[in-house]
């Protein structure tokens, strides 16, 4: 589904990215862990063309990633995005959020994105809060509604850029339950998470990522028990005696 071969991306003369081969197969959940600063964000940007990579080649679905080509349009209604802030529009409501995508990116009817958009919320328990403004509603009724709205457009995968570090810890626990349905759904997904927990329990695998490079991969329960390098290990043990 999703492959990237030796790709580095520099901002002036730092080098977030040294050369990083990844492939993610389809129904596959990749978890990326790290500390701040080792480029896992700008990683999952580089995969649909909101950052441009320097060297490599990124290609979804056989398709490459290049900002430059009309197929990027295609790539980015195909390979949806959530991030740290949820980034709703404050003055429209949970729906008209879910479903702006849909209608002035992908012209479906307004009908027929309405009918998708309430079956969405309905899925992850906000049915009663369509018409609730964003103002209105808790962090992590927000978080879900930008999850509704990244399913709104059918994706073939879905990024997760720290989903639950915007969240007060009471809230992290429905957030994560609406990602672990995904999963159980068969969603691609490419999640860039400090919970060990959620990583273990719905990760297939487990990338640790470090200065710009994957230090260690393997199945998640191996690589979060049982870590090899030492930097990993290091890095658990920081994270997990918090």
């Amino acid at each position: 589904m999703i492959r990237l071969e030796n790709i580095h991306k520099r901002f002036g003369d730092l080098e977030v990215l040294k050369g990083i081969d990844v492939e993610v197969a389809q129904g596959e959940v990749v978890c990326l862990i790290g500390a701040s600063g080792s480029g896992k964000s700008t990683l999952l940007r580089c995969i649909n063309g909101l950052e441009s990579h320097d060297d490599g080649r990124v290609t979804i679905d056989g398709v490459e990633v290049d900002r430059r080509k009309p197929s990027i349009h295609d790539i980015r209604t195909s390979v949806t995005m959530v991030f740290q802030r949820f980034n709703l529009f404050p003055h429209r409501t949970a729906l008209e959020n879910v479903i702006e995508g849909p209608i002035y990116v992908k012209g479906e009817p307004r009908r027929e994105a309405e009918a998708h958009g309430r079956a969405l919320l309905d899925r992850i328990g906000l049915a009663t809060k369509a018409d609730s403004y964003p103002a209105s509603l808790s962090g992590g009724q927000q978080q879900r509604v930008a999850i509704a709205r990244a399913l709104a457009m059918r994706p073939k995968a879905i990024l997760f850029d720290e989903p639950t570090s915007a969240l007060d810890p009471e809230l992290v626990g429905e957030v994560l339950a609406a990602m672990r349905d995904l999963a159980n759904d068969g969603m691609t997904m490419l999640v860039v998470t400090h919970e060990m927990g959620f990583a273990r329990e719905v990760g297939d695998r487990v990338l640790f990522m470090d200065g710009g490079l994957i230090v260690e991969e393997g199945p998640a329960e191996s690589v979060l028990t049982d870590p090899q390098h030492d930097r990993t290990r290091d890095f658990l043990r920081r994270v997990l005696n918090k």
